[in-house]
């Protein structure tokens, strides 16, 4: 069978998005043809390529820390504001291949997880098994958008403070990170009933407050371990610097800040990577696919969801594909499948109307709830 011709994305994507009412997900068919030729037109695109991966990442964490550095250094404020909004993205950059490492094949790209976490997981005290075995359980087919999935909440159905309150966590996340590690967790190795409520709740990246982590086993068992020790070292030495004033107030303030910076460009994007309209049943992954959200075009889309995050719906249809393989699948299979198919229903213009899409969703919640 020969590919579909591949064409280039019209010039009006401006008017593609589709800005409706709510997309009724529960029993909804696979759209065959869509996961045919997405299938057919990716099989080249598969392999990570590790001299896109290693100068990326790497690049990234060396501006985020160079620039953070700028920033506590820096003796003008407004040459500090620049320094903390480089240190921001890039090291936001950074953080955000953990999502790769969930996905990847680790014997195609030897090294990088360990190297991840020794550079950016371990020392920001996000090491990857907060995320590995977690993100995937998002994408089985019987647990997308269920109580059992770890990062989905109905937030289009919630009432109206569910969304400040969702950017409020992210403020508090560095000061969440060291308790985790630097109290709880070592507090936990010798308290029993405390080591359980840490695994469990506080051992992932996870939205879904009634989601509860099991335990690890074997291989990954020894991965969490030396993971969380170094972390809980990080952690202890961040608190026993401050408290003895080896650590400059003004030092660790900065790093809070941009950390906390971090986190709050993360949510921003979690919140409009999906509709979060689906009520808890399992979906199909066509359904699960327009319950997600790609932002293909402008150059901001590549800062606030950079790793091929843009492409979020696509990853749900492909969640295998590489992220620097997401842009030439997103042109081929809209090329093949056209502006009125099912493929073309999940791309967005903008973070704006996303968000917005949401807010005016949760405020109608709130009258009529």
């Amino acid at each position: 069978m020969q590919p579909a011709p591949i064409l280039a994305p019209s010039s009006n994507h401006d008017e593609t998005p589709r800005k409706g009412a709510r997309i009724t997900l529960s029993g909804m068919a696979d759209d065959r043809e869509l996961l045919r030729t997405a299938a057919e037109l990716t099989r080249d695109l598969q392999k990570p390529r590790a001299w896109i991966y290693w100068p990326d990442f790497l690049g990234s964490a060396a501006v985020g820390y160079g620039s953070l550095t700028g920033a506590i250094l820096a003796h003008s404020p407004w040459v500090a504001l620049a320094f903390g909004v480089l240190a921001i993205l890039a090291l936001y950059r950074a953080t955000l291949f953990i999502h790769e490492i969930t996905h990847l094949n680790h014997a195609l790209l030897p090294g990088f997880r360990f190297v991840w976490n020794l550079v950016i997981g371990v020392p920001t005290m996000l090491p990857s098994f907060m995320y590995e075995g977690i993100h995937t359980q998002h994408h089985t087919r019987t647990k997308y958008g269920t109580a059992e999935d770890p990062e989905y909440l109905p937030l289009a159905l919630m009432k109206p403070w569910s969304l400040p309150f969702f950017f409020l966590v992210a403020v508090f996340m560095p000061v969440g990170l060291i308790l985790r590690f630097g109290v709880l967790g070592p507090l936990s190795m010798i308290i029993p009933p405390l080591r359980r409520v840490v695994m469990e709740r506080l051992s992932g990246l996870q939205m879904n407050p009634s989601y509860r982590r099991r335990p690890p086993e074997g291989e990954f068992a020894r991965q969490w371990f030396w993971e969380e020790l170094g972390a809980s070292l990080v952690a202890m030495t961040i608190i026993a610097t401050a408290v003895t004033g080896l650590l400059p107030l003004h030092a660790l303030l900065v790093y809070m800040a941009i950390i906390a910076g971090v986190a709050l460009l993360n949510q921003a994007r979690t919140l409009v990577a999906h509709r979060w309209e689906n009520e808890g049943e399992p979906l199909t992954v066509t359904a699960q696919f327009l319950d997600s959200t790609n932002v293909p075009y402008g150059i901001l889309p590549r800062l606030w969801a950079p790793v091929g995050l843009r492409f979020h719906a696509l990853h749900h249809l492909l969640p295998s594909l590489p992220y620097h393989s997401l842009t030439e699948a997103h042109r081929r299979i809209a090329g093949a499948m056209g502006q009125d198919s099912t493929y073309a229903k999940a791309n967005y213009p903008t973070l704006r109307g996303l968000l917005a899409r949401l807010i005016s969703s949760t405020m109608t919640r709130g009258m009529t709830g």
